[in-house]
């Protein structure tokens, strides 16, 4: 990037650029990334913008903004010139907002903050005259300082739990198509048929693949206490309950070091959303108004009913082939 001045630097970038008249939305990537990074630097931080096609191709936004590998927000680009209203009423953003905390669209020129879903800001570039370069800087500053609220209420969690368990279940699909048949998530079908359901079909792997993972990182973290440091997925492992030694040993597996890297992106968010949930207050106020012994079996199925209204009924037709119920969802069991 040109120039000391990040704004002028980026601008020239993306002018030079789309003067060659051949140019699409992954010609500015580079910029955009040098952009944020060098925004983060003048406040102090040290942060890295990660764009990652195979992460795309799974259902990921087009950047990861992270700070010591702990991710910060998200960014959705679009070529120059999108219609962003347009973009606004898709579905995939319509995933993005339901799931992702701290995300921003933009089509390089104009730009869209948005905190758990609400639109918080919006700010543009003028190609010609480098005008409104204040208010883009502003809105990534506060963007990369974003404190995202602890969440108390357990109608909260379970509607950003459902929101991220559908983008992973999602990335989770769309990984299993693109990898060959001796990849990894192959190698899991694979496990998951011996083991719990011989006729399981793709779709259902996914499906149970993301509820696996949602209910073991849930149950971690019930367990784990803050004084002992940050909430993550290398944690969880540690952190589940050795009554069920099965979803111990399943959960280490398809969460742990060898986690396809296309599918870690949303993990990871999941837990940084755990992170930073009351869950003593969450779980002792479900329970007070629920009256139910076991507040944290019971805030499960309060979290199917947001990640896929019809997913009891659906999951109830495979748990009856199976242990599942039993060994991984202790909610299910019940039906």
């Amino acid at each position: 990037m040109a120039g000391d001045d990040p704004a002028s630097g980026y601008l020239a970038d993306i002018n030079q650029a789309l003067s060659a008249g051949n140019a699409t939305e992954h010609t500015h990537r580079p910029a955009l990334k040098a952009y944020v990074e060098a925004i983060a630097r003048t406040q102090g931080q040290d942060v890295t913008a990660t764009n990652e096609p195979k992460h795309e191709a799974a259902g990921a936004p087009d950047y990861v903004v992270t700070a010591n590998k702990i991710p910060l927000g998200h960014i959705e680009a679009k070529d120059v010139g999108k219609n962003l209203d347009e973009v606004e009423k898709s579905e995939q953003l319509k995933r993005y907002r339901d799931g992702l905390p701290n995300l921003i669209l933009t089509d390089y020129l104009e730009f869209r903050w948005y905190v758990f879903g609400e639109h918080r800001m919006q700010a543009a570039f003028d190609r010609a005259t480098s005008d409104g370069a204040e208010q883009v800087r502003n809105l990534f500053s506060e963007f990369l300082k974003a404190k995202i609220k602890t969440i108390r209420s357990p109608e909260e969690l379970a509607r950003r739990m459902g929101g991220l368990a559908r983008l992973m279940r999602d990335a989770i699909a769309a990984t299993f198509k693109a990898e060959d048949k001796g990849g990894s998530l192959h190698d899991q079908l694979k496990g998951f048929r011996q083991v719990l359901i011989e006729n399981l079909s793709e779709a259902e792997f996914a499906d149970m693949y993301a509820q696996t993972i949602c209910y073991g990182l849930f149950a971690a973290r019930c367990n784990h206490d803050k004084k002992k440091g940050d909430f993550t997925r290398f944690v969880a492992a540690h952190e589940l309950p050795r009554t069920n030694p099965f979803l111990r040993e399943i959960f280490g597996h398809i969460a742990g070091p060898e986690l396809d890297a296309r599918v870690t992106w949303i993990v990871d968010d999941l837990a940084e959303l755990l992170d930073r949930t009351d869950a003593e207050s969450i779980l002792k106020d479900f329970g007070r108004r629920t009256r139910r012994e076991d507040p944290v079996v019971h805030f499960y199925e309060t979290f199917l009913a947001e990640y896929d209204p019809n997913c009891v009924n659906r999951v109830v037709s495979i748990t009856r082939r199976s242990r599942w119920s039993a060994t991984l969802c202790p909610p299910l069991m019940r039906f």
